[in-house]
């Protein structure tokens, strides 16, 4: 899952980048609104932590922006304005859920992984499909048998978007857009790398390959 965190508060941003790093996400950053605005509109993040008090362009505007051109990308209000009525203007606005400072992270991460599987559908922290059962928590997969196995940070992030997407022609660019942020290395054929290494663990027919289309997980 890729993931847009919009705050200007650098040492805060650089903690929580590896902190949900740790839990699976590829972060992107932005430090003011006009920028994390930009790159919401531009990029298919598939969840947004937005800050409000953000230097250039407030972050109620930003997300009044994305709401009214059509963007519907779940978005955490991540703020030290914790008034009932600042929460009800963020809700208003387009919020999908509010989170005041202080906080935990594991408060947050938690939130962030509700928000992504109500838009999938689902309602459990682990996925499963195909007989296989994702754990979020752990990183690991189990198969059909029991036997499970740990994944590498790139190994959880595409086959968690594979589960999320079930029977879908994914195409190596959707695939990198979800799974990497803008630091990593984009080349498709890394994107075959992990497929292959996908396969040794969860079998050869799994992932099939549609030839000049992508990839389906087959369930």
């Amino acid at each position: 899952m890729r993931l847009l965190l919009v705050e200007d508060d650098e040492v805060l941003s650089k903690s929580l980048k590896k902190d949900l790093q740790h839990a699976g996400f590829a972060v992107d950053i932005a430090d003011n609104g006009v920028d994390g605005e930009y790159m919401g509109e531009i990029e298919p993040y598939d969840v947004i932590i937005l800050d409000l008090g953000l230097p250039q362009k407030p972050g109620l505007e930003v997300l009044k922006s994305w709401r009214e051109k059509g963007k519907t990308m779940p978005v955490l209000i991540l703020t030290a304005r914790d008034a009932w009525h600042e929460k009800v203007d963020g809700f208003q606005a387009g919020a999908d859920d509010y989170l005041a400072k202080p906080f935990h992270v594991e408060e947050l991460k938690a939130r962030l992984g509700a928000l992504i599987r109500r838009r999938s559908g689902q309602a459990s922290p682990t996925h499963s499909a195909g007989g296989f059962v994702l754990d979020e928590d752990t990183q690991t997969v189990t198969l059909q048998n029991a036997e499970q196995f740990q994944l590498t940070g790139t190994e959880f992030r595409l086959l968690r978007y594979f589960m999320l997407n079930p029977g879908k022609i994914l195409s190596k660019s959707r695939l990198t857009e979800h799974v990497y942020d803008f630091d990593s290395d984009k080349d498709s054929n890394v994107i075959e790398v992990y497929v292959k290494r996908l396969r040794q663990k969860l079998g050869q027919d799994v992932i099939q390959t549609r030839r000049g289309q992508g990839y389906v997980f087959n369930v």
